[in-house]
């Protein structure tokens, strides 16, 4: 679920929604979340001083709150 709502949320902010892939890496403990977006993009998904990567990343761990497993989630560049 959480792979689907953070590419949902990137496919919003960007211009090339079609080049934004979520890999997900799963661990006893926690999920890594992994956002590839084109290069043009990587501002749009950060914000500025990181605000929007912050919002994403809050929204993630609200919604991972019912595995009770930690998500973290990596902006690639």
């Amino acid at each position: 679920m959480e792979k689907e709502l953070v590419a949902y949320i990137a496919k919003a902010l960007v211009d090339e929604p079609d080049r934004v892939e979520v890999n997900m890496i799963e661990g006893e403990k926690s999920t890594i979340l992994e956002l590839k977006v084109s290069p043009n993009d990587i501002g749009k998904v950060i914000g500025k001083h990181g605000r929007i990567a912050k919002a994403v990343r809050t929204i993630l761990s609200a919604a991972a709150t019912k595995t009770g497993k930690r998500v973290v989630l990596e902006i690639l560049d």
